[in-house]
């Protein structure tokens, strides 16, 4: 009965044992295996048995992109400004027996050198550049930070600069330069405005006086034109009534001819016709001298008739 426990028991053993040889690598990661304390090999995904008690996983490596986000670090520009720069930096494993076996701590060492690099960069570099300048040294960055951890087994994609923080008596100069600036832009747009109003206004005060000019143009016009047109009417009607007149009285004088009327009469005859070409409007009638010393002759007649 014995015996029986103790086979069991060593078959249990054994079992555990062949289970922990087997090892399955996830998505996106990496086995760094070492035999006897020597790298061994480096497992990729999927299902790997390891020699049991003379291998071991060394290193569960993650091929994933990381982000790694350090606290501000004081530096100096290069007209002597101190100022604190937080950076982020995206980074991802390509190698991962070099990033096992090539530093002790390389995210430790990744900041350090992010730290010494950035002093460096911004050492060149003048206060208004830096604050100016985010995409330079962020390009700057990434292509020194590669080539150093290259060693390593680990590829700097992408450096961020997160925050830039000025000295606070540089920052109250800086937003009242901002605020001056803000001001003057202003003043700029309101004169600006003020100028355009004015030149609107004048504008619509030169339109308004050209346009009232051309209607008292027309207006002057049509009451010329009207004017002549009345004209033409009341001459064309005088000249009208004064045909008329004139041929009645050819009708009458013809009339008496034919009637066998005298000369005194025919006279007679004329002047009333003058009289109502007149129409009581003339106040001078120039009457031809035969009519004159007829009209005396038959005053003198009818004042011998009466007598």
């Amino acid at each position: 009965m014995g015996l029986i426990i103790g086979l069991v028991a060593i078959a249990v053993i054994i079992l555990i044992g062949l289970s922990s040889c087997v090892k399955i690598v996830p998505q996106a990661s990496a086995f760094v295996i070492e035999r006897l304390g020597g790298y061994q090999d480096t497992w990729s995904v999927g299902l790997h048995i390891k020699m049991p008690f003379i291998d071991r996983v060394a290193k569960r490596v993650l091929l994933k992109e990381q982000v790694v986000d350090f606290p501000p670090q004081p530096v100096i520009t290069k007209d002597n400004v101190t100022m604190k720069i937080d950076t982020v930096v995206f980074f991802q494993i390509t190698d991962p027996k070099l990033y096992t076996y090539g530093v002790e701590n390389p995210i430790m060492a990744i900041e350090n050198l992010t730290a010494t690099t950035l002093r460096n960069i911004i050492g060149d570099l003048e206060l208004d550049q830096t604050l100016t300048s985010r995409e330079t040294i962020n390009t700057k960055m990434r292509a020194a930070l590669d080539v150093a951890t290259d060693p390593w087994g680990i590829k700097v994609n992408r450096v961020e600069l997160k925050n830039i923080i000025p000295p606070a008596a540089i920052q109250d100069a800086m937003e009242k330069q901002m605020k001056a600036e803000r001001e003057r832009r202003e003043s700029i747009l309101k004169a600006e405005g003020e100028k355009k109003s004015t030149i609107l206004v004048a504008e619509g005060k030169k339109q308004s006086a050209i346009l009232d000019a051309e209607a008292d143009k027309q207006s002057a016009i049509l009451r010329a034109e009207a004017e002549k047109e009345k004209r033409i009417r009341e001459a064309e009607g005088q000249a009208e009534a004064i045909l008329k007149i004139q041929k009645a009285t050819a009708d009458g004088i013809r009339f008496i001819k034919e009637a066998g009327a005298d000369e005194a009469v025919i006279q007679l005859k004329s002047l009333e016709a003058f009289a109502k070409a007149a129409d009581g409007k003339a106040t001078k009638i120039i009457i031809p001298s035969e009519i004159q010393s007829l009209a005396g002759m038959v005053k003198a007649v009818t004042e011998t008739a009466k007598g």
